[in-house]
Formats: structure tokens, C-alpha cells, sequence
């Protein structure tokens, strides 16, 4: 059996280096048969992959987790970790203190059928709004009174992540998009947390799907995509350098793999792995009928013949530019205007 590679990600509090994502739980990426999504999740804790990435406004995602660990802790079985978020909504920010906090992360913990919340991951959208470190400041309170374990944040930036680290309030872990394709977190925000103490979650290693074997030799795809995901990582593909330079990428992936007998999308979610400071790669799922696949990226080790064909395509297609999030920041802007800003209703 594949030993699953772990991470202390603060101390006491430990983790498989890939964590399973619940967005595709949600219901945007198409109907999610509920009850064997529940039944699946004993597949992955049974291997080993035993956190869970969630979100407060992942709609029906938190109680299904909940639901989860109600009957494992009823069998006698150990429960999933859960990795949830603090995003209020855009509309709100102006308005928001420690009694909107509180109402939020007890609305989760009732969800999570719990008394602490594993780790709580804080998302603010607009930095125009000054009062993201009085938001987080008000999480640290809920962390001393014992409702949260660990506090992380969602897509900050350095700047601001250091703004927080400033005002003591302690972030374990940054969760951010990071592949191959988008490696803004690698100039600044990586070589920040390693000095200070805060890991790299990784979302979209994978970009939404488009680097699997499935994209290799595809025509770039004209017609409407059949989700957001696709639709915003196809913008990343875009500011990566294009379709082309997109499938000389995957052409590389699959040498790669082929060399290791693994599948391409397991070199990519490795590549991430080995990169400084991050902990965890976080990799979407419904259901669990590709564990298998996952499990190989812990038996891949890349080498020196490995980086030398990926590392020239990458020295001439920089990617998205600027520091973390920061295009996904401009509502104005192709990447911002596809975001959902508003879904922290009750």
C-alpha cells in the first residue's frame, strides 16, 4: 500500500500533503449524488487522505462533512480533518465585526456538527476596505476562546499577508492557486511564509482539469466551457502564453510521465509538491473512483532529466504576472468579473 506523504502544518496538527477539495461538492461542476459522495469519503480516510478542503460558502458542503463524521463517530471511526473558510460577502465587508464573525463560524460549526473548527481559512475580496486585520483579529479571539484550532488565510497577497502576521494574528498556512501554469505565489509570497512560518495550501494544480491527459492534442476549445472552473483556469492557459505554449506543456507532462509510468496530471500535482514552502497540493474530487491515480504522486520522484524539459518551457512562458491574486482582484478585469461575490447568505 502507498504510504501517503504527511506535513506538520503547525504543531500537533498534522496532514497528508494532498488534501481532497470540495468545490466540485457544491454543485457547480454538475449534480452531486449526495449519498455516495458520503459513502466515498470513508475511501479516501481509509488510505490515508484524511483532510478535507470546504468553504462557507460552498453550498451544502460544510453539512455534508458534518454529516460525514456524525456517523463515523458513531461507528467508533476516526473523522475527516476539515479544512473550511471565512468569506464574507463582498456587499457586507464595510459592515463587518466580531458579532458578524462569530455568526459565521458558529453557523459553521453547527454545520460541522463540532465544537472547533480544524482550521479556518480567511478570504477578504477588497483591500480598498480597510478592515480585513480587524475581521482576522476577531478570528484570533474565536481561536483563544477555543472555537478554531488553526487560522489560515485565502488568496492574500505578501503585503497584506504580512499585515496580518503583524497583527499577531498567527496564519499557519496561505491557501492560493499555484501549477505549473500560474506560479505568482513562487516570486514573493513562498519566500515570505518560509520565514515566517506560513505554508502554502495549493488549489488549481491541476487547473481545473486542463492539465490532464484529456487536453493533450486538443484543438483550443471555441465553444463555451462546461463550467467556471474551466472557464477561469482557460484564462490562466491564456496568460500562461497561450494554447500552444499550453500544449507543448502537456507534451513534456506526458514524456515525463511516460518515463515513470504514471499518469500526466500526477507530474504536475508533483512538481507543485516540491516547490518551497508549500505544505499540501489540493485536489478537487466528487467521488472516489480515481484514489489510485492520486496515490501515485507520492511514489514519483521528478530528477534532474525531468526538470530539464520542463524548466525551459517555463522560463518562456512566465505566466500571470504580479503577485498573488492580484488579477482575480479587479473586478473589471477578465478574471475578476467571472467571480461569485455574494454567496455568504444565510
Amino acid at each position: 500500500m502507498t504510504e501517503v506523504e504527511t506535513i506538520e502544518l503547525a504543531p500537533g496538527y498534522r496532514i497528508p500533503r494532498i488534501v481532497r477539495g470540495g468545490w466540485q461538492l457544491a454543485g457547480d461542476h454538475g449534480e452531486v449524488d449526495r449519498e455516495r459522495a458520503l459513502t466515498d469519503m470513508a475511501a479516501f480516510v481509509d488510505v490515508g487522505l484524511n483532510t478535507v478542503d470546504g468553504a462557507d460558502i460552498y453550498t451544502g458542503v460544510e453539512s455534508m462533512y458534518g454529516e460525514f463524521n456524525q456517523r463515523r463517530v458513531a461507528q467508533g471511526l476516526s473523522r475527516l480533518q476539515v479544512h473550511t473558510k471565512f468569506v464574507p460577502d463582498y456587499g457586507d465587508l464595510a459592515n463587518v465585526d466580531a458579532a458578524y464573525v462569530r455568526r459565521i463560524i458558529e453557523r459553521s460549526l453547527q454545520r460541522l456538527k463540532v465544537e472547533r473548527l480544524d482550521l479556518v481559512q480567511f478570504h477578504w475580496w477588497d483591500y480598498k476596505v480597510p478592515r480585513f486585520v480587524e475581521a482576522a483579529q476577531a478570528l484570533a479571539a474565536l481561536k483563544k476562546e477555543g472555537l478554531i484550532a488553526q487560522l489560515g488565510g485565502t488568496n492574500f497577497d505578501t503585503p497584506h499577508s504580512e499585515a496580518l502576521l503583524d497583527a499577531d494574528v498567527a496564519l499557519v498556512s496561505m491557501q492560493v492557486q499555484y501549477s505549473l501554469l500560474d506560479r505568482r505565489p513562487a516570486s514573493l509570497l513562498a519566500p515570505m511564509g518560509a520565514r515566517r512560518g506560513m505554508q502554502l495550501l495549493c488549489y488549481g494544480t491541476l487547473a481545473g482539469g486542463f492539465l490532464t491527459e484529456r487536453w493533450l492534442g486538443q484543438a483550443e476549445p471555441i465553444e463555451a466551457l462546461s463550467n467556471r472552473s474551466l472557464v477561469k483556469y482557460k484564462l490562466i492557459i491564456d496568460e500562461f502564453g497561450g494554447w500552444a505554449a499550453f500544449q507543448g506543456l502537456l507534451r513534456a507532462l506526458k514524456s515525463i510521465a511516460d518515463r515513470h509510468q504514471v499518469q500526466l496530471s500526477t507530474v504536475a500535482i508533483r512538481w507543485v509538491l516540491d516547490q518551497p514552502a508549500v505544505a499540501a497540493a489540493i485536489v478537487g474530487a466528487r467521488y472516489g473512483n480515481r484514489i489510485g491515480d492520486t496515490l501515485e504522486v507520492f511514489q514519483l520522484r521528478l530528477d534532474a532529466a525531468d526538470h530539464a524539459l520542463i524548466d525551459p518551457i517555463l522560463a518562456s512562458c512566465p505566466g500571470p504576472a504580479g503577485d498573488t491574486y492580484s488579477l482575480e482582484r479587479d473586478k473589471t478585469g477578465p478574471h475578476g468579473r467571472i467571480m461569485k461575490y455574494d454567496l455568504n447568505k444565510t
